[in-house]
C-alpha cells in the first residue's frame, strides 16, 4: 500500500508541503488569534501605520482587508507553487501601485506577521521544538521573498535580533492608538453587532500576546501576569477549538490542499 508521503510525492505540494513546520502552525485553530497581535506590532512603525492607515482601506474595510490578509496567507501555505507565485506577483504589484515597496518596511510587516504566528499558536499549546521553530523562519524566506525580499531572519536567534534592531524607531503614535482601538472594538452593525463581544475576546487574548515592551507603548498592561493570563485563555480556547470536528477545525485552504494532494 502507498504511503501518504509516497502519494504526495506525486503532486505540487507548493512552497511547504504537508511535512512542514509551516503546514503544521498555518493548519492550526488558533492562528487568527495572530492577526491583531501582528496589526499592532505593524502600526509601532510609524511609516508602516502611515501605509495602512492611507493606502489598505483598513478603517473603511476592515473586514475585507482581514479576509484579503487570510486569503494571502492560505493560498501562498497550502496552494500549489503556481498558485502562490501568482499571489505573490499580485502583492508587489499592489505595494508598486501604492509606494509601499520600501524593503525596509517589507521586512518589518513580514517579520510581525510571521513571528504572531509561531508566537500565538505556541503560546496557545501547540508544541513545536526549538528546532523547528529555528526551521519555522528558515521556511519563511520562501515568504519573505514571495513579496519581494531577498531574504529575511532564518531563526529564532536572528528574529530576536532583528527586533531589537527595530525598537529604537518604534513609538506609539496617536493613528497607533486609534488602530488598537479600533482593532479591539471595531463598527459591527446589524447582524453582526451580536458578535461584539466574542471578537472582542478573541482580539483581547491577541493584542494580551503582544511583547511586553510593545503593550508598554500602547499604554497597556505589561506584567508578567497578563502573559500568564493570555496564555492561559489561548491554551482554554485552543482546546475548545480541537474539540470541534476536523472539517470546522481547518480552513478551506487547508482542506483543499489535503483533497489535492490525495486525489
Amino acid at each position: 500500500m502507498a504511503t501518504n508521503d509516497m502519494l504526495f510525492s506525486m503532486a505540487d505540494v507548493g512552497l511547504y508541503g504537508p511535512a512542514s513546520v509551516t503546514w503544521r502552525v498555518h493548519s492550526d485553530p488558533v492562528m487568527p488569534l495572530s492577526g491583531p497581535r501582528a496589526l499592532l506590532l505593524q502600526a509601532l512603525q510609524p511609516d508602516a501605520m502611515a501605509g495602512v492607515a492611507g493606502s489598505s482601506g483598513f478603517r473603511d474595510d476592515p473586514w475585507g482587508r482581514l479576509h484579503r490578509t487570510a486569503e494571502y496567507v492560505g493560498i501562498t501555505t497550502f496552494g500549489t507553487t503556481a498558485e502562490a507565485e501568482r499571489a505573490g506577483a499580485r502583492v508587489r504589484g499592489i505595494h508598486r501601485r501604492l509606494g509601499l515597496d520600501d524593503p525596509h518596511l517589507l521586512l518589518w510587516v513580514h517579520c510581525t506577521e510571521v513571528s504572531s504566528f509561531l508566537d500565538v499558536v505556541t503560546r496557545c499549546g501547540l508544541r513545536v521544538s526549538d528546532a523547528d521553530k529555528d526551521r519555522y523562519y528558515e521556511e519563511q524566506v520562501a515568504n519573505a521573498r514571495l513579496v519581494g525580499l531577498p531574504t529575511a531572519p532564518s531563526s529564532q536567534q536572528a528574529m530576536a535580533e532583528y527586533f531589537r534592531s527595530m525598537r529604537p524607531e518604534l513609538v506609539a503614535t496617536p493613528a497607533a492608538r486609534q488602530a488598537a482601538r479600533f482593532v479591539l472594538a471595531p463598527p459591527l452593525s446589524g447582524r453582526l453587532a451580536a458578535l461584539r463581544p466574542a471578537w472582542f475576546g478573541v482580539a483581547g487574548i491577541g493584542v494580551a500576546m503582544l511583547p511586553r515592551w510593545a503593550r508598554r507603548l500602547y499604554r497597556l498592561p505589561g506584567l508578567p501576569t497578563t502573559d500568564v493570563g493570555a496564555t492561559a485563555a489561548g491554551i482554554a480556547l485552543r482546546t475548545s477549538l480541537l474539540a470541534l470536528p476536523e472539517h470546522l477545525r481547518h480552513g478551506p485552504h487547508y482542506r483543499d490542499a489535503m483533497e489535492r494532494l490525495a486525489s
